[in-house]
């Protein structure tokens, strides 16, 4: 007898295996591909290799003459640059099995099948279990007319490819859309985004668009924006896509076109037949407990916050229930990261969605900073929302180099409560680009010293 069987060894599956490990719990872990899941295969680790070429390539391109660094004859070699993407790949999984190894958790490589409450089948081997935790992850969305056609690529396609594109079309401009547009427009690979809703990352606020838009375009992408692919159709060497814009419609051919419209939950029809409650993906109550109380739902079959992060804390918090820990999600303080040239980082509420009546908002320009200046960068803004009474912060974005490291003082600040005050009289070291949102944090309280 387990004391859980966790379905699924994705960021969500296998930190919830390795807590129940850790606590002395007796674990399976079944996983029918790699472990890992989409996040470190076909998701945020892999993508991130490639972008860290793209954007050492670019470094060199844009600012080596600046800097004084006189470089000639700068290329790259994709072959390698693939090789590296696989080479952290490899030792992302090896890393994961390790830990497995470590706190005894036993992996078994299949596709489970849930035959009640407290039985899991794989293949021709039943495993009796007091807890079942679904982590059965998300595959990418394909919606007409994109459904009809062979030869299209969705994220999971783009890390098979032996060659770049001669050009590619990215259908949705949200963020795989843009981490991959900065890929290739990087690597002087002709990129189409067309985006149906008013302006790309339709999540963040719009000034956080432009500024990411506006490399982009410097990049050469050509982007849509309101607009949406009407018609696809095969041709010699690529596809050609009908654009339907608010100025009228228009054509585009290109070598590959990449389908990034979002992703949906992988749920089985044995959890179907077992009951289990779904809206949208598996609906479960803060504790990750779906209806059927020793079953529980992480990560992205949740349908939810569909982030490698949260299917980790996610995890967590299933593990110290099954332990008979009182533990609960917290979703007030999900921080959102993009790995676009500039970064985008934000964690709370969006100017977007506030009451202005209600809140101090404030941004500081990254022009203003001297590490940005050191390193030549001018692009970005760092942004706070507080509170117009308490000066309590209740968002933070930023835009700029490291931004997605940057994020977690807005973290801290809105999980716990802090006023900007508080953040204002805690010392930024200098120079350094947090001092941008030291900018922001001032601005709020009483004015900005450096702008």
């Amino acid at each position: 007898m387990y004391d859980a069987v966790v379905i699924g060894a994705g960021p969500g599956g296998y930190v919830a295996a390795v807590k129940l490990g850790q606590r002395g719990k007796k674990v399976a872990l079944v996983e029918k591909s790699f472990v890992g899941g989409t996040c470190t295969n076909w998701g945020c680790i892999p993508t991130k290799a490639l972008l860290s070429s793209a954007h050492l390539y670019s470094e060199i391109v844009e600012k080596s003459r600046q800097l004084g660094i006189n470089v000639e004859g700068v290329s790259y070699d994709f072959t390698a640059i693939k090789n590296h993407m696989n080479k952290v790949v490899t030792m992302s999984r090896k890393g994961i099995e390790y830990l497995l190894k470590k706190y005894n958790v036993e992996l078994i490589n299949g596709e489970a099948t849930v035959e009640s409450h407290n039985l899991v089948r794989v293949a021709d081997k039943l495993f009796e279990t007091k807890n079942i935790i679904i982590a059965t992850g998300s595959y990418p969305s394909l919606i007409s007319p994109f459904d009809k056609l062979d030869g299209l690529w969705t994220s999971d396609d783009v890390f098979t490819m032996e060659a770049l594109p001669q050009s590619i079309l990215i259908v949705g401009g949200g963020v795989i859309g843009v981490e991959f547009a900065t890929f290739f427009s990087t690597l002087k690979i002709p990129v189409t985004i067309v985006e149906l809703m008013e302006h790309i990352l339709p999540t963040e606020d719009k000034d956080v668009a432009e500024v990411v838009a506006k490399t982009l375009r410097k990049r050469g992408v050509e982007i849509y924006e309101s607009s949406k692919v009407i018609d696809v159709e095969p041709v010699d060497n690529g596809f050609k896509c009908v654009v339907e814009t608010a100025q009228g419609t228009i054509e585009r051919t290109a070598h590959k076109v990449l389908i990034s419209v979002g992703r949906r939950p992988k749920i089985g029809e044995d959890l179907k037949a077992l009951g289990i409650e779904i809206q949208r993906g598996i609906k479960t109550n803060n504790k990750m407990q779906t209806n059927i109380p020793n079953i529980y739902a992480i990560g992205d079959v949740r349908g939810q916050i569909m982030l490698a992060h949260v299917a980790m804390y996610e995890g967590v918090v299933a593990a110290k229930n099954i332990c008979g820990e009182e533990a609960q999600m917290d979703y007030s303080a999900v921080p959102s990261v993009i790995f676009s040239n500039p970064e985008v980082a934000s964690v709370g509420l969006h100017e977007k969605d506030v009451d202005p009546s209600k809140i101090k908002i404030f941004s500081f320009p990254l022009s203003a900073n001297g590490r940005a200046r050191t390193i030549l960068e001018k692009d970005g803004f760092a942004k706070v929302i507080a509170d117009k009474e308490t000066l309590k912060v209740l968002g933070m974005t930023i835009v700029g180099p490291a931004a997605t490291d940057m994020i977690m003082e807005g973290v801290v600040a809105v999980r716990n409560g802090l006023s900007a005050r508080e953040l204002e009289e805690s010392i930024h070291p200098h120079p350094t680009l947090s001092e941008m949102v030291l900018g922001a944090i001032e601005g709020v309280v009483e004015r900005p010293i450096h702008l």
